[in-house]
């Protein structure tokens, strides 16, 4: 996978190709990107904008991290589960 490019080239890539008469395949292949990644990075800032219905990429990276959280959550739910049932087994009265 290629690196990432810096928000610098992206917002100038996307300035190019909103300019008019502009191709974005013309403007993808001078800048030695692919064309549906440009593609992609236009319908992104549409969404971030508010032009296009979509998750933003804001709201992209809180969904990311609170899936992560709950992950994490429920791991250690389920470890506090079976600490306390086996602790549960220990402190059984014989009869």
């Amino acid at each position: 996978m290629p690196a990432p490019h810096p928000p610098e080239f992206r917002r100038r890539a996307l300035d190019l190709a909103r300019q008019p008469g502009a191709s974005v395949a013309q403007v993808a292949k001078d800048l030695g990107i692919s064309e549906s990644g440009l593609r992609r990075w236009i319908a992104q800032d549409d969404v971030d904008s508010g032009r296009k219905e979509g998750l933003s990429t804001s709201e992209r990276e809180e969904l990311v991290r609170l899936r992560r959280e709950n992950r994490r959550q429920q791991m250690e739910i389920e470890i506090l589960k079976r600490a306390s049932a086996y602790f549960a087994q220990e402190n059984v009265l014989p009869e």
